[in-house]
């Protein structure tokens, strides 16, 4: 079962990187964080409050999908 899950997870993984890294994930991740701002603003938060939630938010995506871009799923070291 190891050896299935082992074979298959790089793939998986792969793909997940795909998700975020392609053109069409770009302008998805950038309309997620314009919608998040707005959002915000039209909820009545401050102008510089919201700018520094979504600085934070774009920030939790990125560091998510460096993350993850970083695994080395599948491949041994040494």
């Amino acid at each position: 079962m190891l050896a299935a899950v082992s074979k298959e997870l790089p793939g998986l993984v792969k793909g997940i990187l795909d998700a975020f890294f392609s053109p069409q994930a770009a302008s998805e991740m950038g309309k997620s964080v314009a919608t998040f701002y707005k959002t915000l603003k039209e909820g009545g938060i401050p102008e510089d409050t919201a700018l520094s939630m979504t600085k934070d938010y774009l920030g939790t995506l990125t560091r998510w999908s460096e993350t993850l871009k970083g695994m080395k799923i599948g491949r041994h070291e040494g």
